[in-house]
C-alpha cells in the first residue's frame, strides 16, 4: 500500500468531502440497501395518496405489534401504539424505558405529494368528450402533467354517510386517464409562451370518456354515460362529488433506474422516501431508552395547515397525552425532546448546474442530507438548527457509520422551499431536517438512489436508539 504524503494526510484529517456510498460501503451493506428498497418500491405502488399511506402504515404497524392508542391508559416500556388522525395522518410510538420528562425522539415525514385534485363540481361535457376539472395540489410544473397516464384515487362520501373508496388505473386491465395537449403542428403560439404559462391551470382537464348513451336524445350524453358507469360501480350521483376527495396521480409503477439498478424512479418520493424509512425505524425499534415517535403527516405541500397538517395541534396533543400518562407536563416533555424533520432535499443535477451551489449541494449516493435551514429570501420561514444540535446529529451519524452529507436547496437567489421543521421547533423542540436527495423533485417521476434510502432508515433507527 502506497504511503500517504504529508499533504494527503492533512487533506484526510482536515478537509470535508462526503464519500460515495458505492465506494464507502461493503458489498453486503449495498445488498441490504437494495433489499430494503424492494419493500420500499412496493410501498410506493400501494400508497400513492396520504390516505393509502396511512392504511399501509397501520397494516404494517399491526403486524409489528402496534395497537391503537387509548388516552388515559398507562403504557410501559417496549409497548407500541399508534393513532390515526382522520385517515390522513398517523402517529406511531414505542414507549421508552426512560421517563418522558427526558423527552421523546421524533421523526416526522409527510405523506402527501403534488397531484391533480378534482374540483368540487368537476364533471362536464365539451364537444362530445367527458372531462374532469382539476385544481392542482402543491408546487408543480403544469406542463409535466399533460399526456402522461393517470390513475384515480380517493373517497366519495354519500349523502347517507356511506364512504366509497375509489382506485382506478393501477390494476392490470384498468382504464387510465390523461390531460391532453396541443400537437406541435398547431402549437406555434403555445411554444412562444414561458413554461410557467404555456399550460394554464384551467387546461389541466382530465379526459375520462367519449361514448354517448346509445339510442337516446338530448345533450351531454357522453357525460351521462360516465355518470351511469360510476353509479353502477360505486352507487354515486353527480352531487356526491361535492363531498369527495378525489386525486389523480401518475399511474406508473416504481421501477429500478439505470443499467446498474442503483436508483429508483417513481411518483411520490417527496416525501414517502423519508416516510417509509421513518416508519420502518419505528417498526423495528423494540427497546428504546427515550420514547420513539414517528409521525406521518399530511398537507405539507400546501403549507401544513388544516387539522391533518403539522401546523395544527394534533401532534402536540398526542405528546401531552403521553406526558399526562406519567404525570408530567406536556410542555416540559416537548422542551426536552429532539426531532429529525424527515424531508427531502434537491440532489445536484449536472444538467441544471446553474441553479445549484456545488459546495453546499447534496448528491445521489452520498447518504442522507442534513439541511440546517430551508426557507427563502434570507432564510425566511425556517427554523435554522443550532450549532449544538447540528453537532449532536453529525456526531451520532459518524459514530454509527451512517453516510451523511450537508445540503442547501440550490443557490440563495434561485428560489427556496420549506419543511415541517419550523412547526416542530416552534414548540421548543430541537429540530433539524434530515432526508434523502431527490432528482426531478415534484415531477410526476422523481429519482432517488437506493443507498440514500437505506441510509435514511439507518439514521432514524440509530436516532431512536441513541
Amino acid at each position: 500500500m502506497k504511503e500517504q504524503s504529508y499533504a494527503e494526510q492533512l487533506r484526510e484529517e482536515l478537509t470535508y468531502k462526503p464519500k460515495h456510498g458505492g465506494a464507502a460501503m461493503s458489498e453486503d451493506e449495498i445488498k441490504r440497501a437494495d433489499e430494503f428498497c424492494e419493500d420500499y418500491k412496493d410501498f410506493l405502488n400501494t400508497a400513492k395518496t396520504e390516505r393509502e399511506a396511512v392504511i399501509e402504515a397501520v397494516k404494517l404497524a399491526e403486524i409489528a405489534g402496534f395497537v391503537p392508542f387509548e388516552k388515559g391508559k398507562v403504557y410501559t416500556a417496549g409497548q407500541k401504539v399508534y393513532k390515526v388522525n382522520r385517515g390522513k395522518a398517523v402517529i406511531l410510538a414505542v414507549i421508552g424505558s426512560k421517563p418522558l420528562s427526558e423527552g421523546v425522539r421524533l421523526a416526522i415525514a409527510h405523506i402527501d405529494s403534488p397531484r391533480l385534485d378534482l374540483k368540487p363540481n368537476p364533471l362536464y361535457e365539451a364537444d362530445e368528450l367527458a372531462l374532469f376539472k382539476t385544481h392542482y395540489y402543491g408546487g408543480i410544473k403544469k406542463y409535466q402533467w399533460t399526456t402522461i397516464p393517470l390513475s384515480m384515487h380517493g373517497v366519495v362520501c354519500l349523502k347517507n354517510g356511506e364512504k366509497i373508496e375509489v382506485r382506478v388505473g393501477e390494476d392490470e386491465g384498468d382504464p387510465q386517464f390523461c390531460v391532453t395537449d396541443v400537437l406541435p403542428h398547431l402549437g406555434t403560439e403555445q411554444a412562444k409562451k414561458p413554461l410557467g404559462t404555456a399550460i394554464p391551470a384551467e387546461n389541466l382537464n382530465i379526459l375520462i370518456g367519449s361514448r354517448p348513451i346509445a339510442d337516446d336524445k338530448g345533450g351531454d350524453l357522453v357525460k351521462l354515460n360516465v355518470l351511469k358507469i360510476l353509479n353502477e360501480k360505486y352507487g354515486i350521483v353527480e352531487s356526491d362529488f361535492l363531498s369527495s376527495e378525489i386525486e389523480f396521480v401518475p399511474a406508473a409503477k416504481a421501477r429500478d433506474l439505470g443499467f446498474d439498478r442503483s436508483m429508483i424512479g417513481a411518483y411520490g418520493h417527496d416525501d414517502r422516501v423519508c416516510a417509509y424509512p421513518a416508519l420502518m425505524a419505528a417498526l423495528t425499534c423494540n427497546a428504546p431508552e427515550h420514547t420513539a415517535v414517528t409521525i406521518l403527516t399530511d398537507k405539507e405541500e400546501t403549507g401544513s395547515d388544516g387539522n391533518t397538517g403539522l401546523n395544527s395541534a394534533y401532534m402536540k396533543y398526542f405528546i401531552y397525552d403521553l406526558a399526562e400518562m406519567q404525570g408530567f407536563s406536556g410542555r416540559d416533555v416537548l422542551s426536552a425532546s429532539e426531532c429529525l424533520s424527515a424531508d427531502v432535499n434537491a440532489a445536484f443535477d449536472p444538467t441544471y448546474a446553474d441553479v445549484y451551489e456545488k459546495r453546499n449541494s447534496c448528491y445521489l449516493n452520498k447518504g442522507v442530507c442534513i439541511t440546517k435551514y430551508t426557507g427563502s429570501r434570507g432564510k425566511g420561514g425556517t427554523s435554522d438548527a443550532s450549532a449544538e444540535y447540528m453537532s449532536r446529529v453529525r456526531t451520532l451519524l459518524d459514530r454509527k457509520n451512517v453516510l451523511w452529507q450537508i445540503g442547501e436547496l440550490g443557490k440563495v437567489d434561485a428560489g427556496g422551499g420549506g419543511t415541517v421543521a419550523k412547526y416542530v421547533s416552534n414548540l421548543d423542540v430541537e429540530t433539524v431536517d434530515l432526508g434523502v436527495p431527490v432528482l426531478s423533485m415534484h415531477a410526476p417521476w422523481e429519482v432517488v438512489a437506493k443507498i440514500d434510502v437505506y441510509m435514511a432508515y439507518r439514521a432514524f433507527y440509530e436516532f431512536f436508539l441513541d
